[in-house]
């Protein structure tokens, strides 16, 4: 079985002490690669370590999150443009919005995620969304840069089925679905039902969000499996099928 975890934070401190065991538990559960988002400029040393250490295996991205906009996203900004010409990256990510924390940088976060979405279409790249409390706002931005354009998803999707449909008709986005589908109050199983599976990738988002039995835990790669499981419970699929299915969307998308 194959199975990509297209949103893992495997360079973070969190990982220091035993990140060659957590890359082998990885394998052996299938995952085949890990996609390794950026936050700002203080993690793009650690994400590089990391993919160069397991270069093939783990796949950077580049961007800035977007609670990382505050009075210097300027100069963030620059700094992470221009890591984009020094090597090769796999997306634009981890970028967009989140008005769950804070509102205070609202209209400099939808200028920096706009301003981002403009390079994934020069460097012809997908992007990886951040859209905490803000799916609308987020699909409002990508339809002023040119949702025609634009390719992507939508990173720990756990919105509404209106929600869904509104990134569903952008015509390029996928959903990122984590250990939030496996949660007791998650209503995501319910939503996803009424969703073909060609719209759905697999992640992590660790060290965060780890499925049950793991919750409260520090997540990583190897619990996709949890994930596959939960995925192939909703749809009476095998989890070999949900493997095969959701890394060839991922294939498609980053690859």
């Amino acid at each position: 079985m194959k199975i990509i975890d297209t949103h893992s934070h495997i360079y973070s401190e969190e990982f220091d002490n035993d990140i060659d065991e957590v890359i082998d538990r990885a394998k052996k559960v299938g995952v085949g690669n890990i996609l390794m988002p950026n936050i700002d400029v203080s993690s793009i040393a650690r994400l590089h370590h990391i993919s160069d250490k397991y270069s093939g295996y783990c796949a950077p991205m580049m961007g800035l999150h977007p609670t990382s906009v505050n009075e210097n996203w300027r100069s963030e900004l620059d700094t992470i443009k221009q890591e984009l010409t020094k090597r090769k990256y796999i997306a634009i990510g981890e970028i967009g919005l989140d008005l769950y924390w804070d509102r205070t940088y609202e209209e400099e976060q939808k200028e920096v995620f706009e301003e981002q979405l403009r390079w994934s279409i020069d460097y012809d790249l997908p992007v990886a969304i951040h859209s905490r409390d803000a799916i609308s706002q987020c699909i409002s931005c990508i339809r002023n840069v040119g949702a025609e354009k634009l390719r992507g998803v939508f990173h720990s999707f756990g919105g509404t089925e209106e929600e869904l449909d509104g990134i569903l008709s952008l015509g390029g986005f996928m959903l990122g679905i984590n250990g939030v589908v496996t949660f007791k109050n998650s209503t995501l199983s319910t939503v996803l039902r009424n969703t073909d599976l060609s719209h759905i990738i697999v992640e992590t988002d660790a060290p965060y969000l780890a499925p049950v039995p793991y919750r409260g835990k520090r997540n990583e790669p190897s619990y996709t499996l949890n994930v596959v499981e939960k995925l192939a419970e909703i749809y009476g699929l095998t989890i070999e099928e949900i493997g095969e299915i959701t890394s060839q969307n991922a294939e498609e998308l980053f690859f």
